[in-house]
């Protein structure tokens, strides 16, 4: 089959499946959790994507949850130890669709926004595995959380621009995808949260522990000079010059909402 028959045959895959692309709740292409690299994703690509999708929303569906926290491998983590690069909020909408709400940083920029869509396109960023994984929270969890998704207000409220891939995970400076997929759970579970330190007290409260990366300083200073998206002066003197990296990853976050008993083991699919 050629190239432009693929992907009509692809596209018309997505809609037939549900899973055409919502508007964003911002708009501007961006990416998060995945390589930065210039070329277009190739036909296969974009087919493997959407198998992925599909099947992803066949498993969904089938596990009767209404809100999972579903991931993506978008990028290698592996010499940090880690499978999963980053996450947002899926949920099932009174049509019986599957959305994604998460927060994409522009590749390169410093800056980031919340977008709004379909899994097809949460699995057509050009991953560098195509891997899904979730966690199914807790009937409460998933309660709180639906009456809260489909608001772009509440979605926001906590939402900063100001970007860093490795932002601290106990600061304000920054922050980065997964940081804002925690912190809107706060949101979610104490209504009374209303500041990015008071979300950030309940995840401590609640026994969060982030992701302790081992970057030397020869590392972070070319990270720094090389990306407007790699920013480290928002950790402490203390922990940034002894190469100690806190920030929050998806695997941290699996990992403790199975600990802390808000949601159940991580299950995943891949092609």
């Amino acid at each position: 089959m050629d190239t432009p028959a693929l992907l009509r045959r692809c596209h018309a895959a997505i809609r037939l499946a549900g899973l055409a692309i919502l508007m964003a709740v911002t708009t501007a292409p961006a990416h998060a959790g995945r390589s930065c690299e210039p070329q277009p994703p190739s036909a296969q690509a974009i087919e493997r994507g959407m198998k992925l999708a599909a099947l992803t929303q066949d498993l969904l569906n089938l596990s009767g949850a209404r809100v999972v926290l579903l991931a993506r491998a978008g990028q290698d983590l592996r010499r940090y130890r880690l499978r999963y690069s980053h996450a947002g909020w899926a949920y099932r909408n009174e049509a019986g669709a599957w959305r994604i709400v998460h927060k994409l940083n522009d590749c390169g920029a410093a800056d980031a926004a919340l977008y709004r869509q379909g899994l097809g396109e949460f699995f057509l960023d050009d991953p560098f595995r195509f891997e899904a994984a979730w966690v199914v929270p807790t009937a409460d969890a998933q309660a709180r959380l639906i009456a809260l998704l489909g608001d772009d207000a509440k979605v926001k409220a906590l939402h900063v621009r100001p970007y860093s891939v490795v932002s601290y995970a106990w600061g304000t400076r920054y922050q980065q995808s997964n940081q804002w997929a925690a912190e809107l759970l706060a949101t979610a579970m104490d209504g009374d949260i209303r500041s990015r330190e008071q979300a950030q007290a309940w995840l401590r409260y609640k026994g969060y522990t982030p992701t302790v990366l081992q970057i030397d300083a020869i590392t972070r200073l070319g990270g720094r000079l090389s990306a407007a998206n790699v920013a480290f002066d928002d950790h402490p003197n203390e922990k940034r010059f002894s190469d100690r990296i806190e920030t929050v990853t998806v695997d941290s976050l699996f990992s403790w909402l199975q600990s802390a008993r808000l949601g159940g083991t991580a299950q995943s699919v891949r092609l």
